[in-house]
């Protein structure tokens, strides 16, 4: 099984461009927002477009939830797809789809600036912000029991080869429009991230108390943030383990609650609590 990947910035035209793009590379099967798509039919996993909110549309796209990872690793085992194509807005964002779900390394990343020119990008952001619209490479009769109320158009997609006049049919796609996609743009305050991540810390009891806490976000969500804390230890703890435990459960909780990736997390023992 060969993995590879198409990549660009939200709303930049990667769903509308899958299906040609899966028949340059013979791709079979593609993982597109948490769904897993074998010959324009949904053979497992949950749309993150049907989601309520952005933060959870973005922990379904990834398989943060364990049930649903399970899910499409027993599909991707069952129907043996020759060749994978992976849609995500970063190449950690689709490293990470890899990983959760055990495929084999991208062997090849396609950026969605190679295959689409500024114009086209430009104009495919414009309807996502100005009308909300969303794609799905799967025909609309598919969808229907997934999306049952939302407002779906449906696309056929035609592929014409260089110096012929024939059009080929690849297949269909759907419009579709995401609860989510009215509420705008969300922002997350650097305070409320540190009010999880100081909550998060003590709540084994073993670190005592938080310091100064600070988060360095390079305004790039693809890129991830970094945390870094001072810390107060129990007397008598290992700290090494104490520290390295802190460090998963941050990660881990902050990218759950947020869907905000995190790129690193530093933590200072300033003192040991004989209290």
């Amino acid at each position: 099984m060969d993995t590879i990947a198409l990549v660009g910035p939200s709303g930049t035209g990667k769903s509308h461009r899958a299906l040609i793009v899966a028949h340059e590379y013979d791709v079979d099967t593609i993982i597109d927002d948490g769904l897993l798509i074998m010959d324009s039919k949904i053979i497992a996993g949950h749309s993150a477009k049907k989601e309520p909110s952005k933060i959870k549309a973005v922990k379904r796209a990834i398989f943060m939830e364990p049930d649903h990872a399970n899910e499409v690793r027993d599909a991707i085992a069952r129907v043996m797809p020759k060749r994978i194509l992976l849609l995500g807005t970063s190449q950690n964002m689709v490293e990470k789809i890899v990983d959760v779900l055990g495929l084999p390394a991208i062997s090849k990343i396609i950026r969605i600036e190679d295959i689409a020119t500024k114009g086209e990008i430009a104009k495919a952001k414009e309807s996502r912000l100005k009308e909300g619209k969303h794609i799905i490479p799967v025909p609309t009769i598919e969808l229907k029991p997934h999306f049952s109320g939302y407002l779906i158009d449906s696309l056929d997609v035609f592929f014409k080869k260089p110096r012929s006049k024939q059009r080929r049919k690849l297949g269909e796609k759907s419009i579709v429009r995401p609860t989510f996609s009215y509420y705008g743009k969300l922002l997350i305050s650097d305070a409320a991230i540190a009010a999880v991540v100081d909550y998060i810390a003590i709540s084994e009891g073993v670190i005592t108390k938080t310091g100064q806490i600070n988060i360095k976000n390079s305004h790039d969500r693809e890129k991830g943030i970094s945390i870094s804390l001072d810390v107060i230890i129990k007397y008598g703890q290992p700290i090494w383990q104490v520290v390295h435990d802190a460090q998963v459960r941050i990660k881990q909780m902050v990218e759950y609650m947020t869907g905000m990736m995190v790129r690193e997390v530093n933590i200072a023992v300033k003192r040991l609590s004989i209290e």
